[in-house]
């Protein structure tokens, strides 16, 4: 029984996705909850699983072709990898006679689509591949040996074997060569995104400065008992923004509101996006009610927002929404930057790297921690004195962390 692979059911702000990779080719013994494809979205990577024990029947979208909600992808032949072996020993004689030939040194052996795939892959030539199934074909646990066999050569193998990186090409000094890869999906969405933001915003940036030394003494003093009082989690400088960014939300409302037409739509909670790199590009995971959340609960957000992001498991409503963004340019030594607003929203907080700089102190020379902070907002909504306002709030709250305590 023929059983649909399906798309999943993407929401409303996805119109449609593209397959990324298939993990499983037609003929593989696939299991229940098993990975057989990939989806990429404009947001994220789906994952399709099996819903049923079988073999991988025909696929209908191939790699790179564009899919909608719900639409079938391929099908699994519920039961196919138990009935395997009888019509595998049905054709036995067939297959000795089809093997025979290879033995005396033909070059296209009979093998199964996996293991010829696997093959190609690792620069194994499939004819030089001892068939242990049935009638001499070969399977895929012949090519994982074979493969196994000459990861354990001896390094003067020929260096032609090794398989050439895809993603991330290394080009020896004078070539003159040049590679293509396609964009991802994702990629492609935030460059569209913020080539649209440029061309329909207003959008400006204000700077400002912030002394680090009591943020730094606090973390440095209470950062191992914290760790150990929750749980593993460690603290970091990005609470400390989360929070003093959610007070400011709090007094200048407009900076977490967006423009929905002709009208203003202002949030009466603080949903807030925190930028995170990952090997598909720059995402936005948001923390939910990040200004009823304690340091613990947003550095532990974060975290597993990374986890999450480095593995590509990311889920569509984590990646959804967002009221006000922070990115953090300083974890890769940024001095100053102007982020780049993330439409619907009005504005962006951009953190930076942390310099011990001379600083005119009560009439002294002092050396001090400080970062620049950037503020890109929508002019549209966003007059000059609140961005600058909102600001300094935010510096005034980081250089004195007692006042988030007391709300003053």
């Amino acid at each position: 029984m023929a059983i649909e692979i399906k798309a999943p059911t993407f929401p409303e702000s996805v119109a449609d996705g593209t397959v990324a990779t298939w993990h499983k080719q037609p003929g593989d013994a696939v299991k229940r909850d098993d990975l057989i494809v990939d989806i990429e979205t404009d947001k994220v990577v789906l994952e399709v699983l099996a819903t049923a024990d079988g073999v991988l029947g025909a696929i209908v979208k191939n790699e790179g072709d564009t899919v909608l909600s719900d639409e079938v992808l391929g099908s699994i032949e519920a039961g196919g990898a138990a009935a395997a072996p009888a019509a595998t020993a049905a054709a036995a004689p067939a297959a000795a006679q089809t093997a025979a030939p290879a033995a005396e040194g033909e070059d296209d052996p009979v093998a199964a689509p996996a293991a010829r795939k696997l093959a190609e892959e690792n620069g194994i030539n499939i004819a030089s591949v001892a068939g242990t199934g049935k009638g001499g074909r070969v399977t895929k646990e012949d090519v994982v040996a074979a493969v196994a066999a000459k990861k354990s050569a001896p390094a003067a193998a020929p260096a032609k074997a090794a398989a050439p990186a895809a993603a991330a090409p290394v080009f020896a000094a004078g070539d003159r060569i040049e590679k293509r890869v396609p964009m991802t999906r994702v990629r492609a969405t935030v460059a569209k995104r913020l080539v649209e933001a440029q061309s329909n915003m207003a959008m400006l940036t204000t700077f400002n400065e912030v002394d680090m030394t009591e943020v730094m003494a606090l973390r440095s003093k209470y950062k191992d008992l914290f760790e150990k009082s929750h749980n593993g989690v460690r603290l970091g400088f990005m609470s400390f923004f989360v929070k003093a960014a959610t007070e400011a939300l709090k007094r200048f409302p407009a900076v977490n509101a967006s423009i929905d037409g002709a009208d203003i739509v202002y949030h009466g909670y603080a949903d807030v996006g925190v930028a995170v790199s990952s090997d598909r590009g720059l995402v936005v995971p948001v923390l939910r009610n990040a200004e009823l959340m304690s340091l613990a609960e947003i550095e532990g957000g974060i975290a597993t927002f990374g986890k999450k992001a480095r593995d590509g498991k990311l889920s569509m409503d984590e990646m959804t929404g967002g009221t006000f963004t922070i990115t953090n340019g300083g974890t890769f030594g940024s001095m100053m930057s102007t982020p780049i607003v993330n439409p619907p929203q009005a504005a962006i907080l951009g953190m930076h790297n942390i310099l011990q700089r001379p600083m005119a102190i009560n009439g002294q020379v002092v050396i001090r921690p400080m970062m620049y902070l950037a503020l890109s907002y929508d002019h549209r909504l966003i007059d000059g004195k609140e961005a600058v306002t909102f600001l300094v709030t935010i510096k005034n709250l980081l250089e004195d962390p007692a006042r988030l305590l007391l709300d003053i």
